[in-house]
C-alpha cells in the first residue's frame, strides 16, 4: 500500500496516475482521495495526479492526539507528499479543509507550487462566524466520538450547502455517504478538535496575501454562503487571485459540478504552464467607478 511518511513519523496513503506535470489534490472534511476520482480522471491523461488522504483518514495513520492535527500538521502533510515523490513543485488544488491547508502551504513554502486552486474555501475565517465555527467544530466532535460514522453520515452530510449535491445526482451523493460511512470517527474528531477548531483566519494573512506571487485561482459555489464573503476577501488581497463562481451551487464544487471545475482548473493551469497568467494590474484595484 503506497505511503509517504511525515516528518513526525505519521504514514499519508496516496494513490497516483498519470505522467507530466504534477497535480496534488487535497481533500475536504468530509471527503478523502476518492472525493477527486473525477479529476484524476480527467487531468491525468495530461498530468501525473497524486491525491492522497490527511492523517486521521484511513488508510493514512489516525494519531490519538488532537495536538498532532494542527494547520501546521496539515500543510506538512502536502509538503511531505512533494518530498517523498521527489516532486520539486505541482500545481495543488485543495477544497475547504484542503483549500486552508493549501493556502498555509503557499503561504510557507511559495517556491514549491505552479499554481495553488482554493475551492470552497473561508468557513469560519471572517471575524462574524468563527466563535460559531469554533463551537460548532469542538461540539461535532464530541457528537462524533458518542455516534460515530456509520450511522450519522447522511444527517451530517444534509446540509445547507450539500443539499445542491443532493437534488442534482442522488446517485453521487449515495456514493458520497458510502465514502463519508468509512471514516474515522477518531480521525475526524482530532481533525474536528485540532485543526478546525484552532486553524488560524485567512487574515491573519495579510502580508503574505499582498506579497504572494504564486498563481491563485478561487472556486466557490454561488450558494456556499459560508465562503462567499471570504472568496471575495481573497480575491482582493491577493494580486495573483482569480476568482470563479459557479451558478447554482454549494461546496462540493468539485462533486457537483466536474465538467465546470475541470474545465476552470485547465484553463487556469494552461495559463500559468504558458506564462500567460498576470498579477493583477495595480490600476484595476482604484476607487473609481467611471
Amino acid at each position: 500500500m503506497p505511503h509517504i511518511t511525515t516528518s513526525d513519523g505519521v504514514n499519508l496513503y496516496y494513490e497516483e496516475s498519470g505522467s507530466g506535470t504534477p497535480i496534488v489534490f487535497v481533500h475536504e472534511f468530509l471527503g478523502e482521495y476518492r472525493s477527486w476520482e473525477a479529476q484524476m480522471r480527467h487531468f491525468s491523461r495530461r498530468y501525473r495526479c497524486i491525491a492522497f488522504n490527511a492523517r486521521g483518514y484511513p488508510p493514512s495513520d489516525v494519531p490519538e492526539q488532537p495536538e498532532r492535527y494542527s494547520f501546521e500538521h496539515q500543510r506538512a502533510g502536502i509538503l511531505a507528499v512533494l518530498d517523498g515523490l521527489g516532486i520539486e513543485r505541482a500545481h495543488i488544488v485543495g477544497l475547504s479543509m484542503g483549500a486552508f491547508a493549501t493556502f498555509y502551504f503557499a503561504m510557507k513554502w511559495p517556491q514549491r507550487a505552479l499554481s495553488i486552486t482554493l475551492a470552497g474555501i473561508g468557513s469560519g475565517s471572517m471575524a462574524a462566524s468563527r466563535a460559531q465555527f469554533k463551537e460548532e467544530a469542538l461540539s461535532n466532535a464530541d457528537d462524533l466520538l458518542r455516534e460515530g460514522w456509520v450511522q450519522g453520515a447522511e444527517r451530517r452530510a444534509i446540509t445547507p450547502t450539500r443539499v445542491q449535491l443532493l437534488n442534482k445526482s442522488p446517485r453521487a451523493f449515495d456514493e458520497f455517504i458510502g465514502l463519508l460511512r468509512q471514516h474515522s470517527a477518531l480521525g475526524s474528531a482530532n481533525t474536528l478538535r485540532g485543526y478546525q477548531a484552532l486553524r488560524p483566519s485567512l487574515s491573519d494573512f495579510a502580508a503574505e496575501m499582498a506579497a504572494c506571487t504564486v498563481p491563485a485561482l478561487i472556486v466557490s459555489g454561488d450558494e456556499d454562503e459560508p465562503c462567499l464573503d471570504a472568496s471575495l476577501m481573497l480575491k482582493r488581497a491577493m494580486p495573483s487571485a482569480g476568482l470563479v463562481f459557479l451558478p447554482q451551487t454549494g461546496h462540493a464544487c468539485n462533486l457537483e459540478e466536474p465538467d465546470l471545475f475541470n474545465a476552470a482548473c485547465e484553463r487556469f493551469f494552461h495559463q500559468v504552464e504558458s506564462g500567460q497568467y498576470r498579477m493583477r494590474d495595480p490600476r484595476a484595484s482604484g476607487g473609481r467607478m467611471l
